[in-house]
């Protein structure tokens, strides 16, 4: 009489602790390839300080009826490090295009983990990595005016990290189906490309007219802009005439919207891609 016996197939348990380390995994994964490509991030953060150069010293130079004592450089500084962020987020999420392409996505999906896990690793991570590179460009705060307050630095880093967990977020609901990088690259900068432009980055808000401002309060990423805007000059020893000037503020119809209501209504944003990024995630075969 034969006896035949079933093996036994252990998996890993799904526990909580589980998850989390194939969050740290994942997190990991995306950090090691950032030292082996930190060439890119050495290119991004040249670009914005071009852009600083620029913008704050070359075209401040040419817009007429300035405040005296008005440096718009000290306005466009928490614009670039948000322009920084928002682009290094939003290219982060690239990772997944690439993987797809070599195989490697579908070696994860198929792993006994939670496809929930392996995008909140890779949103954690892009994160991380772009609030990093725009920390970096705050060790220029004092070039353009910008005291080295330690509270300063928190809540801009506070902020910086809520940005780019709302704009990776996006990036990986993005990335999630599409199959080749170029494409995603060219929807990349088709989307984030204008509106950061229009976000009040570059210039501040209240310098637009016309249908510019119209866009802008319609513009999500304004919202991540003014915020770190608005930190800014509550530690620089400005006029009242020139904060006024280069700190607008984002308004509804006269009415000037809140830094809190601002960062609600990014952090929701962010939660709301987040799921769109997980449902799209167990839809890949």
């Amino acid at each position: 009489m034969t006896v035949t016996t079933t093996p036994v197939v252990r998996t890993p348990p799904q526990g909580l602790l589980h998850e989390l380390g194939v969050v740290a995994t994942v997190i990991q994964r995306e950090m090691i390839r950032f030292v082996y490509d930190v060439g890119r991030a050495v290119a991004t953060l040249f670009q914005s300080v071009i852009w600083l150069l620029v913008i704050g010293a070359g075209v401040g130079s040419l817009l007429p009826g300035l405040p005296e004592g008005a440096d718009l450089k000290t306005a466009v500084f928490p614009g670039i490090i948000a322009m920084t962020v928002i682009l290094s987020a939003m290219f982060s999420a690239s990772s997944i295009v690439w993987d797809r392409e070599w195989g490697f996505v579908r070696i994860m999906l198929v792993a006994p983990v939670s496809r929930t896990s392996i995008v909140v690793g890779k949103v954690l991570a892009g994160s991380l990595l772009a609030t990093g590179q725009g920390a970096v460009l705050i060790a220029l705060s004092g070039l353009v005016g910008v005291p080295y307050d330690p509270a300063m630095i928190a809540q801009m880093l506070g902020v910086m990290l809520l940005t780019a967990f709302s704009v990776a977020s996006f990036g990986v609901a993005v990335a999630a189906r599409i199959k080749t990088l170029d494409s995603f690259l060219g929807i990349a900068q088709l989307v984030i490309m204008p509106m950061v432009f229009l976000s009040g980055a570059l210039f501040p808000v209240g310098q637009l007219t016309g249908w510019f401002a119209a866009v802008t309060v319609f513009n999500p990423i304004a919202y991540a802009v003014d915020p770190m805007r608005q930190i800014v000059f509550g530690y620089v020893d400005a006029p009242a005439e020139v904060a006024e000037r280069l700190n607008p503020g984002v308004s509804w119809n006269g009415w000037e919207v809140p830094v809190a209501l601002e960062l609600l209504m990014v952090g929701v944003a962010g939660v709301a891609f987040l799921l769109i990024a997980v449902a799209r995630i167990r839809k890949v075969e």
